[in-house]
């Protein structure tokens, strides 16, 4: 059995409280190949539902494809600005929420729903298990990106159909993260969202139940 050493233990929490959502630092420095594949091969060994590994990654560079994410994303979020009022719709409005053109490499993280059959080990009872193994996926790509000083930015307001159609992503498979990649100026000491007002970080005790849930 591997033991991890009290240092190792050290730098996996400082990966974790350091992780960022970046949107404003990407800079054009590109990433080398042996890089991106080990942060997809910290990706491919999340843990998955079944050992069923559902994820493929659709690695994006060709500008003209950005392109028509950007614009979807450009329309999504004035959907999404207009479901706001008042001071926080002006906030919101300042927020960058994606780095689409800024980073070198765009990510699309997807689920296969049919992967391994109609009957797959843990998900019996509970559909959705794949889709959770997939997000795993991208919470590994993520922590290895920032242990290679990579920054990584979730772009989540745009239209799933928009992003398949682009994306050329077929029915039964489900796009789950669209990721911006690539070095960074700097790695905010906050996160974006709590260091201009949007919300704090919740305490942690609050939400510790001991034995049953316990409503608040």
């Amino acid at each position: 059995m591997t033991i991890i050493t009290g240092q190792e233990r050290e730098a996996v929490y400082k990966t974790i409280y350091s992780r960022r959502d970046v949107r404003s630092q990407f800079i054009a420095r590109p990433i080398e190949d042996d890089v991106l594949m080990r942060i997809l091969t910290a990706a491919h060994h999340a843990p998955s539902v079944g050992f069923s590994q559902p994820w493929d990654f659709i690695v994006i560079e060709d500008s003209a494809v950005k392109s028509e994410i950007k614009q979807a994303f450009d329309e999504a979020n004035q959907e999404a600005a207009d479901m706001f009022e008042g001071e926080r719709k002006a906030l919101y409005q300042k927020l960058k929420l994606q780095g689409i053109f800024e980073a070198p490499i765009n990510l699309c993280i997807t689920c296969d729903r049919t992967r391994n059959g109609p009957v797959v080990l843990g998900k019996t009872h509970q559909k959705d298990m794949d889709i959770y193994s997939t997000v795993c996926a991208v919470q590994n790509l993520w922590l290895a990106a920032r242990a290679e000083n990579i920054g990584v930015g979730w772009v989540s307001i745009i239209d799933l159909d928009e992003l398949k159609r682009i994306l050329k992503i077929p029915e039964h498979i489900v796009p789950i993260a669209y990721l911006c990649v690539g070095y960074v100026s700097e790695f905010d000491e906050k996160p974006e969202l709590e260091k201009m007002g949007w919300l704090s970080r919740d305490a942690l005790e609050p939400l510790i139940h001991k034995d049953t849930y316990k409503n608040k």
